[in-house]
Order: C-alpha cells, then sequence, then structure tokens
C-alpha cells in the first residue's frame, strides 16, 4: 500500500498533466521510489488513484525495464546487452558478475543487496561496454573495474 505521502503526490500530477493517463509514468516512478517495486495491488492503486484501467498501467510497467514488476537488491546492476556493448565485451562482464555473486541473470542475492539484469540498451554506445548501478552509468567498464566495483559495493 502507497504511503498517505505517495498518495498525495500522484494525487497532484493529475493537475499537472492534459491527460491523467500522460501522468502515469511519474506516477509510477513515486510508487516505485515509494515501495521499491511494482507490485501488482501497487499497480491496481496508481490506477484507481489516476482514474485509468489497471490494464493500462500493467501494459505500461510490462513494457519499461525502468519498472521492477519483482523486489530488488539495494544495488541494482544493468548490463548492456546492445550490439556495441557486446562486440566489446558486455556478455563477458555479466557472465563475471553472475559468477562473483552467485547469481543469474533477473536474480537477487540472498542477502538482498544485488540484483542482476541485461536491457537492451542503456544508451551510452561510444563508451561501450557500459554497466548501471542503480542509477550511475560505468562506461569503457572493463572485467577489472567489474572486481573493483562488486567490492566496492559490497
Amino acid at each position: 500500500m502507497l504511503s498517505p505521502d505517495a498518495r498525495r503526490k500522484i494525487e497532484s500530477l493529475k493537475s499537472e498533466y492534459e491527460t491523467h493517463q500522460s501522468a502515469l509514468i511519474p506516477a509510477l516512478h513515486l510508487a516505485q521510489e515509494d515501495q521499491g517495486w511494482l507490485s501488482e495491488e501497487t499497480q491496481r492503486e496508481v490506477a484507481a488513484i489516476l482514474g485509468i484501467t489497471p490494464q493500462s498501467v500493467r501494459q505500461v510497467v510490462t513494457f519499461y525495464t525502468m519498472f521492477h514488476q519483482k523486489p530488488v537488491g539495494r544495488h541494482l546492476i544493468q548490463v548492456c546487452r546492445n550490439l556495441s556493448c557486446s562486440l566489446l565485451g558486455g556478455h563477458r562482464l555479466q557472465r563475471q558478475i553472475e559468477e562473483r555473486l552467485g547469481i543469474g541473470e533477473g536474480e537477487t542475492t540472498k542477502d538482498g543487496r544485488f540484483t542482476l539484469v541485461s536491457v537492451e540498451c542503456l544508451g551510452s554506445c561510444g563508451t561501450a561496454p557500459v554497466l548501471m548501478v542503480n542509477d550511475r552509468y560505468h562506461e569503457n567498464v572493463t572485467p577489472q573495474e567489474v572486481d573493483h566495483l562488486l567490492e566496492e559495493l559490497k
């Protein structure tokens, strides 16, 4: 269930946008910030606040990788799998992270510290391979930098 503060912020979005549907993505960001992820219950709650169908909310949540449909770890590691990153070692870096953390793609460590996902593109092809940890980009990443980054985050 959303906090009263999150509900109030989502409610206020309705007056900032021409339609309630156009307030959906900002509302989902607020809900995810509040809850850490977007459960089906939270999605229905956002739909009710905005006066749109739960299906409309679900379509957006399932389309965008920035919305989490299950709990994620404290450190969300996103590995770009697009062509530039793949050619420059992105897959190798993902396998390295999987081995170091003992998890596969889409999984979270038992201690809840790390979640690893691959994403289609992080929009930084000129600095491939690229990882994103939470909201921070790591560009031109080497295997040594991955080891250092994981150690630093533990």
